[in-house]
């Protein structure tokens, strides 16, 4: 007989509590081989595809995309004995009066929970339940409305529970919202056989013509960088300073490192340099490389630089780190660079990537913006902030020139740096973006 199993949202990262589902890579009836990924979740720091420890066929998706499902919810349920002969009639005597065994998930990364068979245990003075076979568990429920050929429709909960109530079949119901999800306002004029309102426009805007307005829940990498930035504002005292420089020797050297063999075929950008101007300075100022322990009341002092690039991805900001990136020559960090901000775009950051920074760098150039003043990253006391670097005039010897310009901003925690050691880090970075040969000498 069947052997069904319930594949549950396990803790994928420290601290996990829920997670949305973004999409699945399965649907009922799939056959599925052990460690297949099966599904997509975003968790409060990245997307995160997760593999099924067992062999089987999907019977049933317990959950929609777009859904938050909290941590240990069942998410799937398989068949992992398709073809699997019928039980006997009855058990021997000696296995009915054996306790049922739990049987454990196969360990994975970030994996713990296990599928548990249960057992009721007698009530005094009746007579004992037989035990189910081993790993036996009853099929589940099926869902209100069930899944038909693995559509699954797009509906959040408390409208999928207004269909079972009014018994509309969502898998009838064409959605009028953004992406096709199915509103309240189609389950009741399903249940009282009214049409659907005509289109007005081939275009969606995802706006409500009532109201004008399009609400989006919190969630996410949206929701993390939200409590993250309000933690760290109302925690360190921020202190903002600003350093306009030029850099147009810097630009110059860029060029001459592109056309160079050593360099061939590497990206290399002003945030390149600004990385390695950033490792450079830390070591003079180690204060601007801290961590303020308010638990111990203690000033941590990193005698390394995990480096984070904040990263403006389709889901949120986020920041993935470079693990010594103080370690890295020029090149190195150019390539480091290029691979974690690919990897960030892609979605596929994982949640490791972006832990136990120690200070990050900011990059709102890219979008024309002249300067900023950026928060501190948890766990952090500073970030540097880079502008758009600009053809502006500058006074070079006495003369006016057309030079290349760039304003650069420093956040930092004011409990763990004074203002003369931000003064100063900056100050260095400044003069290493000014002139690169000033590395030599650092």
């Amino acid at each position: 007989m069947p052997t069904f199993k319930q594949f549950p949202l396990a803790d994928t990262a420290e601290g996990l509590t829920e997670a949305d589902i973004l999409s699945w890579h399965v649907k009922p009836g799939d056959t599925v081989t052990v460690n297949q990924i099966v599904v997509e979740i975003e968790t409060a720091k990245a997307a995160v595809e997760l593999p099924i420890p067992w062999a089987g066929v999907v019977t049933e998706l317990h959950v929609e995309p777009g859904q938050t499902v909290e941590v240990g919810t069942p998410i799937l349920t398989i068949d992992v004995d398709p073809g699997g002969a019928a039980a006997p009639a009855a058990a021997p005597p000696a296995a009915a009066a054996a306790p049922a065994e739990e049987e454990e998930m196969k360990p994975l990364v970030g994996y713990g929970s296990k599928a548990v068979v249960t057992q009721r245990r007698a009530r005094k003075g009746s007579a004992p339940a037989p035990a189910p076979a081993a790993a036996v568990v009853a099929p589940p429920a099926p869902a209100a409305p069930a899944p038909r050929g693995g559509y699954v429709p797009l509906a959040k909960p408390p409208v999928r529970k207004l269909a079972k109530d009014l018994g509309v079949d969502l898998h009838a119901l064409t959605g009028t919202a953004s992406g096709g999800v199915i509103t309240r306002d189609d389950v009741e004029r399903a249940a009282n056989g009214s049409a659907a309102p005509a289109a007005t426009s081939t275009v969606d805007t995802g706006y409500d013509p009532a109201t004008r307005e399009r609400r989006v829940p919190i969630k996410g990498v949206r929701k993390m960088t939200a409590a993250a930035m309000v933690q760290s504002a109302y925690t360190a005292p921020h202190v903002t300073e600003f350093l306009t420089i030029d850099v147009t020797p810097m630009m110059e050297f860029r060029e001459k490192l592109k056309k160079s063999r050593e360099f061939a075929g590497v990206k290399v950008t002003p945030l390149t340099f600004a990385a390695k101007a950033v490792c450079l300075a830390a070591k003079r100022t180690p204060d601007i490389n801290a961590v303020w322990d308010e638990a111990a009341q203690e000033i941590v002092y990193k005698d390394y630089v995990h480096l984070g690039i904040a990263a403006a991805t389709p889901r949120g900001l986020i920041v993935p780190k470079v693990r010594d990136a103080d370690s890295l020559s020029l090149k190195e960090l150019a390539s480091a660079l290029t691979a974690l901000t690919d990897v960030a775009r892609e979605g596929k950051t994982s949640p490791a990537d972006m832990a136990n920074g120690t200070i990050t760098i900011t990059n709102v150039g890219v979008f024309g913006v002249d300067t900023g003043t950026p928060i501190i990253n948890p766990g952090e006391s500073a970030i540097l902030c880079l502008g758009a670097i600009k053809d502006q005039p500058w006074v070079v010897d006495g003369e006016i020139k057309v030079r290349k310009v760039l304003q650069l901003s420093l956040s930092f925690d004011h409990r763990v740096v004074d203002g003369q050691q931000g003064s100063e880090f900056l100050a260095d970075v400044g003069a290493l973006l000014a002139d690169p040969a000033m590395a030599m000498t650092y």
